[in-house]
């Protein structure tokens, strides 16, 4: 794994915290002591407060009990792997956004991750610096974190997106997503009529492109249709060749 021998250079950013003032909460689950032990250290020195699982049994009963604000998840673990932690918290209502961590470097791999609903993918050897960085994009897409905002209400049609609460509604139906299924929509709200196209939203959502797979886009597309589209006439839409636009029904 590729380190430096400083806990992470990302010390010079502001502390993210919990919207109470309570440090931000973290599970690490991996089966290698060496690796937890060394992210808990990065992590700690960021002024979060760490838990460590070392299997998936132990993983579903600590995010269960501690209800963190991010998961750092190995997807090969020696009971049930990462892929089935992850399906069982998302069966259970819990959206906590989840870094997947392994060895796999393939793409199918990490669209596989993706697919269960995780919501970013380090592979094995990373540097903490990277690491650390995605966890906070992570908080900060999450709305877990304080910030200020303007105006923290987006409406498009009977399409409400509450920024501070982390509320979606249609129609005055509560809409559950999850921190990347949120962060895709509210850029897609942000730029309502506007067609955005598959590189944007990459860029936008997840500040890298997976290798360029812009299955990921679609994956996620279709994951806010089947939960805003199904409320009502079609909001989401495909301009064949060139990406996604949302506007308001009618």
């Amino acid at each position: 794994m590729s380190t430096s021998h400083h806990v992470p250079a990302a010390t010079a950013q502001p502390r993210i915290t919990r919207a109470d003032g309570t440090p931000t909460r973290a599970v690490v689950v991996d089966d290698e002591d060496s690796l937890t032990n060394l992210l808990s250290m990065a992590l700690r020195y960021e002024g979060w407060d760490v838990r460590l699982a070392s299997d998936g049994q132990r993983a579903l009963t600590t995010i269960r009990e501690f209800r963190p604000d991010v998961v750092v998840l190995d997807v090969m673990l020696p009971d049930i792997d990462g892929l089935t932690v992850l399906s069982r918290l998302r069966a259970d209502g819990i959206q906590t956004p989840i870094l997947f961590l392994t060895a796999k470097d393939s793409v199918d791999d990490r669209i596989a991750g993706l697919t269960v609903g995780g919501d970013d993918y380090v592979t094995k050897p990373f540097s903490l610096e990277e690491l650390v960085a995605r966890l906070r994009a992570l908080i900060r897409r999450s709305n877990l974190a304080v910030s200020a905002t303007e105006d923290s209400r987006l409406e498009v049609g009977d399409l409400l997106l509450d920024e501070d609460s982390y509320e979606v509604r249609r129609a005055g139906q509560v809409v559950d997503l999850t921190a990347t299924e949120f962060e895709l929509l509210r850029f897609l709200m942000r730029n309502p009529r506007r067609v955005l196209s598959k590189a944007q939203i990459l860029d936008r959502v997840w500040s890298y492109d997976f290798g360029g797979r812009s299955s990921v886009v679609e994956i996620y597309i279709s994951y806010l249709r089947k939960k805003i589209d199904s409320l009502g006439a079609p909001m989401i839409h495909t301009v064949r060749g060139f990406g996604y636009v949302l506007k308001p029904a009618g």
